[in-house]
């Protein structure tokens, strides 16, 4: 029997820390490339980081909640136990708990109105929506194969482009090669979480394009993120950025680890682990980019 643990390990358990560099990732790598063009707005930044990361643990707190109410999680599920599905909390402190955090993140959202006017209104309003429709609503976007694109959206180019937008006031053409780039290993984590609960999730009703399509695509579509992800710099130095944007490159050897381990893996603790390492390989990266365009900043 798996023993209670304390009240705030239940809610840090519940918020994620795995998936938060994707809410992390997409906020440093636009501000470093605003610094970069010498718009950088450090209180925007910084209302854009809050934003995320309240969306992001909001989203999860949902996702804890309706996976419950709709049977794909479970106290036999084989990944990280879930708060609800483990009797740890009730599902209406879970429900709860998510309304609060999202009004937390309007709230915040709110404070961006002022850099970026009235579009943030939707943005918010937006991301809020889509977060409780992930696994909520009458078409629950990752039960019906679209939470990939959901993230890809909302992890690279809404997170990307509307950081990068309350401090510059536009978007260029740089900051989409950079949202595809963090994108793509966003999409990445999730799909390893797919992966591992593949089985449970299709005897729930659930179909994620692993389920849909395969393990086989879905190693496919984990190595199409990669080289997605790793082309960004190179584009980025075809555009005529110092030769400092190519630092990702390094985290290539990594990057072909995972891949090998995807492929290889076949207990629940093996892929528990490769999710931790491929959130942490996204944090690596929007480091290593971001700090490669600090380091080419135009003097």
């Amino acid at each position: 029997m798996t023993e209670k643990p304390s009240v705030l390990k239940i809610w840090i358990l519940a918020s994620r820390p795995r998936t938060l560099p994707a809410a992390v990732a997409p906020v440093l790598a636009a501000s470093a490339l605003a610094w970069h063009d010498g718009v950088f707005c450090a209180p925007a930044a910084l209302a854009c980081l809050l934003f995320a990361l309240f969306i992001q643990i909001g989203t999860n707190f949902a996702n804890d909640y309706y996976d419950y109410v709709k049977g794909a999680d479970t106290a036999e599920r084989v990944g990280p136990r879930r708060a609800v599905a483990m009797g740890w909390v009730s599902p209406s402190a879970m429900r709860a708990a998510m309304w609060i955090v999202f009004a937390v993140a309007f709230a915040c959202g709110l404070t961006l109105l002022r850099f970026g006017g009235w579009p943030l209104l939707v943005i918010g309003v937006a991301s809020v929506v889509c977060g409780i429709a992930y696994t909520g609503g009458p078409y629950p976007l990752g039960y019906n194969g679209l939470g990939d694109v959901f993230v890809f959206i909302f992890f690279g180019f809404v997170a990307v482009g509307a950081t990068y937008f309350v401090q510059a006031g536009a978007v260029t053409g740089a900051v989409w090669i950079v949202a595809a780039g963090v994108g793509a290993l966003s999409v990445n984590i999730l799909l390893v979480n797919n992966y591992r609960d593949a089985e449970t999730d299709a005897r729930a009703g659930k179909r994620t394009l692993v389920v849909r399509f395969g393990r086989g695509f879905a190693r496919a579509q984990f190595a199409c993120g990669l080289l997605l992800a790793f082309a960004a710099p190179l584009v980025l130095r075809a555009r005529g950025f110092s030769l400092w944007v190519l630092l990702p490159l390094a985290l290539a050897p990594i990057a072909w680890s995972h891949m090998r381990r995807l492929r290889n893996s076949k207990t629940p603790a093996g892929q528990i682990a490769l999710l931790g390492d491929t959130g942490k390989l996204l944090a690596l990266y929007a480091a290593l980019l971001s700090a490669g365009l600090l380091l080419g900043t135009r003097t």
